[in-house]
């Protein structure tokens, strides 16, 4: 095959001393490789990587090319923002794809009329892209030189500032079924470095199907700013899965995959030392149903598994157990091991989860947790959901209801039903708001009413601070 000369870089967040791939990027690389003349890798950026190394790893890569650089995934990590903007000023070609997108690059609802608000990063990006990667395909065969306004799922400003924004094409489970795992890359020394991944991903569904449906939410003030109003202190918005969720927002739920693009990601998938294939995560937020016809199609392609890692739902869990079971017990027979990696408990409180639109109350959160104690009890080699076996559950705190009796409830639910021991992750996370999520436009409404303005810190809202007043 005929080397190819041309070459495109896309860089995306990555945490330090970790070897995991990046399924939405490498498919990106892997479509670019395989349907276009360019050359494509994927750079994962750490919190600690230095960007004037970045830049000289790109100078080193692209020699005497213009660089045509991507980003995706960035988590609203202003530094990668930032990056996107001096490769742009210095004559780039800088393109922001992977979730929001489009959101991110057109700035938060109603920024021209609240200097305030997020005022997106156009200025930061040549274009953007939003939805299915292969859109880049006809924009990257004109080489860049001719006018991508047209394209579809670009969205761009015109000469007058103007915003263009082309509807994206559907999702082909054609271009979603081969990865080329190979294309990681990491900052080492002002170069790039290959990373041999040790955990991948198989894609079995897009989106979410708790963000299948449009209910209205009725959202609780933040506890602190409630003794201040006369007025009821609640506000209602329109909403498709977690009020919290930007990945809800940005693709709701799409649908799962054929059974040929799944067996097609399981052959791409590395090999260990032993011939089974490395662990992966089940992109499927409700794998349970499918679970068993799983391990009959890599049977059919006589594959060996060695572990599959799970997200889901506390009440998927409970809903999918005889499933789960099931798998469970042609796991023992093939020696594969299943962990639960993550559950989305998020609280144990049901006003917070009430406020998170999670659609489940403490007491399934709990049902779930005596679920997988027990199966852990009867498969103890064969299924994992502890964190020192790599889990980690949802846990969102802290959070704008954070009332000191609610407070008091969930440290004795704690105590109670010892979470600490194998479920709490070291660390919560801090509700993160996005300015394209349910709960951004819950906050807009408030400093509306209350013509109040909360902090914007990138992409996300500052729930936690006010001009005027701390909220934590």
């Amino acid at each position: 095959m005929k080397e190819k000369t041309k070459k495109l870089v896309i860089i995306t967040g990555y945490f330090t001393d970790e070897s995991y791939g990046l399924l939405g990027p490498q498919m990106a690389a892997t479509i670019i490789n395989d349907h276009t003349d360019f050359e494509a890798i994927v750079v994962g950026v750490t919190n600690e990587d230095s960007t004037q190394a970045l830049k000289t790893a790109l100078t080193h890569h692209f020699k005497n090319q213009q660089k045509i650089v991507g980003f995706s995934s960035l988590g609203g990590r202003l530094d990668l923002f930032d990056l996107a903007r001096e490769l742009k000023d210095e004559g780039a070609i800088t393109i922001l794809a992977g979730p929001q997108a489009g959101p991110d690059y057109k700035g938060e609802a109603g920024w021209q009329s609240y200097p305030h608000r997020f005022k997106g990063m156009s200025d930061h990006f040549s274009f953007a892209l939003h939805g299915p990667a292969q859109q880049i395909i006809p924009i990257l065969a004109s080489d860049l030189d001719s006018e991508v306004s047209t394209c579809e799922g670009v969205l761009c400003r015109d000469e007058h500032g103007q915003l263009i924004e082309n509807p994206s094409i559907p999702w082909d489970d054609t271009y979603l079924s081969t990865v080329d795992w190979q294309t990681l890359y990491v900052l080492k020394d002002a170069d790039f470095e290959p990373l041999s991944i040790t955990c991948a991903q198989v894609l079995q569904q897009i989106g979410c199907q708790h963000a299948a449906k449009e209910r209205q939410v009725s959202i609780d003030y933040p506890w602190r700013l409630v003794k201040e109003v006369t007025h009821p202190a609640v506000i209602t918005i329109c909403q498709k899965g977690c009020s919290f969720c930007d990945v809800a927002a940005d693709k709701g739920y799409m649908g799962g995959l054929n059974e040929t693009a799944i067996k097609k990601q399981l052959r791409c998938l590395p090999e260990s030392p032993d011939g089974r294939k490395i662990p992966f995560e089940l992109i499927n937020e409700s794998p349970l149903p499918k679970l068993p016809r799983f391990f009959r199609l890599a049977e059919e392609l006589s594959i060996q598994l060695s572990q599959i890692n799970l997200t889901l739902r506390a009440d998927y869990l409970l809903k999918g157990l005889t499933s789960l079971e099931a798998a469970l017990n042609i796991a023992t027979q093939k020696n594969v091991r299943i962990l639960l990696s993550s559950i989305g408990f998020e609280s144990f409180d049901d006003t917070i989860l009430k406020n998170l639109n999670k659609g489940v109350d403490r007491q399934t959160n709990l049902d779930a947790i005596k679920t997988v104690r027990s199966l852990k009890a009867r498969f103890p080699a064969n299924f994992g959901y502890l964190k020192e076996e790599g889990a980690n559950h949802g846990f969102i705190h802290p959070t704008p209801w954070d009332t000191p009796e609610i407070s008091r409830q969930i440290n004795k639910t704690i105590s109670m039903y010892q979470l600490s021991l194998d479920i709490l992750p070291n660390h919560s996370t801090p509700l993160i708001i996005h300015h394209a999520s349910g709960l951004a436009d819950w906050i807009r409404q408030i400093e509306t009413k209350e013509h109040i303005e909360f902090q914007r810190v990138g992409t996300t809202i500052g729930w936690w601070q006010t001009k005027d007043q701390t909220l934590l």
